[in-house]
């Protein structure tokens, strides 16, 4: 597709994460192969050219995970945004322009992924040891796969409505100069894709790096354990899912429940992977970011994106993932303070957060072995820390009812992260409740539950085809 192809592997922009003055990389912008691959420091600037791709607003900068919260019942969508709206209200079509954009900058981050991982193991630096050309590949691997699974969500239907259904484009080369058009790949396909770059990148990755930032901020073998904890989940895979959880979860050291909700923005033992920002460097355009979205307006962000109604209720009155991290707007909507920085934009994105890992062996396990002891324990770390009684096995009728009593928790955990879109729709729910006036469009499987294909791509690649029920 032209959008693939006209633009150069933007990992060569040397345009770095917030910590990355650390390694005092210049821009590179528009460099040819030879050079940007050229020596350790053009290798490392095109890799941390792929982190800051992926920092920006349509990518992990907030769109897609305020989209996923929206279409979904956690949050309302309040703002003016016609785009937006439309999506909201499951009326959007192939001429939206915030999804052309989303497509557009994903794949020019995993264009960026593809040439690091195929120059870099022949660069011509030979004080690049064979160990640091492997990381860096790996690297460059965990986050392709990390891009192409938010694709493969937001633009396919769940695993669970079929794997032959249409997936994304599998692109896995680096810009040559050659116009290509790369055709769908069933959804089996890209997630076996996705498994094979995770699987093989784990042993290459460090467990850390000598700065919280890199350890938090850059892929290292916990976090390619998580987000493979997190793709068997998504595909009903539970015994992988428990055991990639797991592993994480043994390196107490690095990983852990931040004990009250004070840990936000701080590269601390609660995060996994997370894409650092600051406040001259971040995701955040003209149309808003994490804070911009998630703040009342006084507060000097645009107020758009409140708790629902169905998010509240499903709250204690005492539970302290309310009562800590919300307030109220002079709308009188209430809004999360998750993202404090309405100013700056210098929240870090919550990529993967050790609660959800803890979350995902809870559900694993649960679906293995019913109503069972270390799910319990699971769920009452985090009730406690949300100030709540701990759960008993007698509560619970079954399997059935423990399984959906821990989708809960996870809704309240990660609300306002971009998860409720996809828990709902794995487990073939619909995404707003019956009462909602949109309640029959929700359905898991409707066409509008995922979005169209941009029309730009099919316009200059006729390889593709549209998702069913977009013009």
């Amino acid at each position: 597709m032209k959008n693939l192809t006209k633009i150069l592997f933007m990992g060569l922009l040397g345009v770095s994460l917030a910590s990355c003055e650390d390694l005092q990389i210049d821009p590179q912008q528009s460099l040819s192969t030879e050079l940007a691959f050229a020596d350790r420091q053009a290798v490392e600037g095109s890799l941390l050219g792929v982190y800051s791709l992926s920092q920006e607003f349509e990518v992990f900068g907030s769109l897609p995970h305020v989209i996923s919260d929206f279409q979904a019942d956690n949050v309302d969508f309040i703002g003016s945004f016609p785009t937006l709206q439309d999506i909201r209200l499951y009326a959007t079509q192939s001429d939206n322009t915030t999804i052309r954009d989303l497509w557009r900058r994903h794949y020019r981050a995993i264009l960026a992924a593809n040439a690091v991982i195929e120059f870099t193991p022949d660069s011509p630096d030979e004080s690049l040891t064979a160990e640091e050309r492997a990381q860096f590949v790996a690297e460059a691997k965990f986050m392709r796969a990390l891009l192409m699974f938010q694709m493969v969500n937001l633009f396919a239907q769940p695993i669970q409505q079929g794997e032959t259904s249409p997936g994304i484009p599998i692109v896995s080369d680096a810009f040559t100069g050659e116009i290509v058009g790369y055709p769908r790949s069933t959804v089996g396909e890209v997630h076996a894709f996705i498994l094979e770059d995770l699987t093989t990148a784990v042993s290459d990755l460090p467990e850390s790096y000598a700065s919280a930032s890199f350890t938090r901020g850059r892929a290292t073998q916990g976090a390619a354990n998580a987000l493979l904890s997190r793709v068997h989940l998504y595909r009903g895979e539970w015994q992988q899912a428990a055991d990639r959880a797991q592993l994480v979860l043994d390196d107490e050291t690095l990983y852990g429940l931040a004990p009250n909700y004070g840990f936000w923005g701080e590269n601390n033992q609660e995060y996994v992977f997370s894409i650092q920002n600051s406040e001259i460097d971040n995701g955040r355009t003209g149309s808003g970011g994490w804070a911009s979205y998630y703040n009342p307006a006084e507060d000097g962000a645009r107020g758009d994106a409140p708790f629902s109604e169905y998010l509240l209720e499903a709250y204690d009155a005492d539970d302290r993932r309310l009562t800590e991290i919300s307030k109220e707007g002079d709308n009188e909507r209430i809004y999360t303070t998750k993202f404090p920085d309405a100013i700056n934009n210098s929240d870090n994105s919550p990529i993967i957060r050790t609660t959800e890992v803890v979350l995902n062996r809870a559900e694993a396990l649960a679906q293995l072995e019913g109503v069972n002891t270390e799910s319990l324990d699971l769920i009452n770390q985090l009730r406690e820390r949300a100030g709540l009684a701990e759960v008993a096995a007698g509560d619970f009728s079954g399997t059935e009812d423990f399984v959906d009593f821990i989708l809960e928790e996870r809704r309240k955990e990660l609300a306002f992260e971009g998860h409720r879109r996809m828990d709902l729709l794995r487990y073939g729910r619909a995404l707003r409740p019956e009462e909602d006036d949109h309640f029959a469009a929700s359905q898991a499987g409707q066409d509008k539950t995922i979005l169209p294909i941009p029309q730009r791509e099919l316009d200059i690649n006729p390889e593709l085809v549209q998702n069913d029920g977009y013009n």
